[in-house]
């Protein structure tokens, strides 16, 4: 029997089963053409991909500009928006609530997902542990943070801890589910063939399920990064000095169009940015797994 410490990572126990068996070889013998890929499924180069980025932006821009020009709900133009931005970037302002606001989503976000990792694997590893924890988390699962958020300043008082707290709660409750639900759809597979090779259970939960799941719980990472995002500028609506929600609540108040935009357009951009960095990290992490 094979020492513990010997168990090949679950790339390679997945790529050892992956292999045609002695009957699936003979099907195929030497000489037959292999059958072409479907052109709709190929694979794009990285160029082509980032061309059609560049023309799926250049056409919302358009668009966008035809919108502002016919009228429609005096909506401002990408030029006026731009020139806004500028503005409020000179004075310091738009610096100020997006240091605010971004300090707030990564606080919540950073400690929601690194909590929420350890009691999905706890719940998806130990039945026990599941009993007790997975009851409370789908009961806060079905109440949206945000219905929480008057309690919540209520008994912590109006400063940083509130805001921070719900969204910690948006992304700790993405995060748990996503890794629980990563850790029991392990491939049983490739937990028989690891106990066949003689290791024990904390070596498979290593080597194998760990690894497995590191696509579920990267998902639901960019998923409490949308969620703590949104969370953040419904809780800088109430009693906030500053931030990217707050800005955008005075500009209401006096009908200030381009304010508004310039504060959503900078929600997406470092939104998106945050969720291609994730998906580094994801490709990094998973360059085991076969992808389409």
């Amino acid at each position: 029997m094979a020492p513990k410490d010997t168990i090949a990572p679950v790339d390679q126990l997945s790529a050892t089963l992956r292999s045609k068996t002695p009957s699936e070889q003979s099907s195929n013998p030497a000489g037959t053409p292999k059958k072409t890929a479907n052109p709709i499924r190929r694979k794009l180069s990285r160029k082509t991909l980032l061309a059609i980025n560049f023309g799926s932006v250049a056409a919302g821009l358009g668009a966008w500009t035809a919108f502002s020009a016919a009228g429609i709900v005096g909506l401002p133009g990408p030029v006026e928006v731009l020139v806004r931005g500028g503005e409020l970037l000179a004075d310091g302002t738009l610096a100020e609530d997006t240091g605010a606001s971004l300090a707030r989503v990564l606080s919540g976000f950073l400690i929601g997902s690194l909590l929420a990792i350890p009691v999905g694997f706890l719940m998806g590893w130990y039945q026990v542990g599941r009993a007790v924890i997975e009851p409370w988390v789908q009961f806060f699962r079905t109440i949206p943070p945000l219905a929480l958020l008057p309690l919540v300043m209520v008994t912590m008082g109006i400063g940083e801890t509130p805001k921070i707290f719900v969204i910690f709660l948006a992304a700790f409750l993405s995060c748990v589910i996503s890794t629980y639900q990563g850790v029991v759809s392990v491939d049983k597979t490739l937990i028989n063939a690891a106990r066949v090779l003689g290791a024990n259970s904390m070596t498979i939960f290593r080597r194998v399920v760990v690894p497995a799941s590191s696509p579920f719980i990267l998902v639901g990472m960019r998923i409490g990064l949308g969620a703590g995002w949104a969370t953040v500028v419904a809780a800088e609506l109430l009693a906030a000095p500053n931030g990217l929600g707050m800005r955008m609540q005075q500009a209401q108040i006096f009908y200030d169009m381009p304010t508004i935009l310039v504060n959503v357009i900078v929600i997406g951009i470092f939104g998106l940015l945050m969720d291609r960095l994730l998906l580094m990290i994801e490709a990094h992490l998973t360059r085991w797994q076969e992808r389409r």
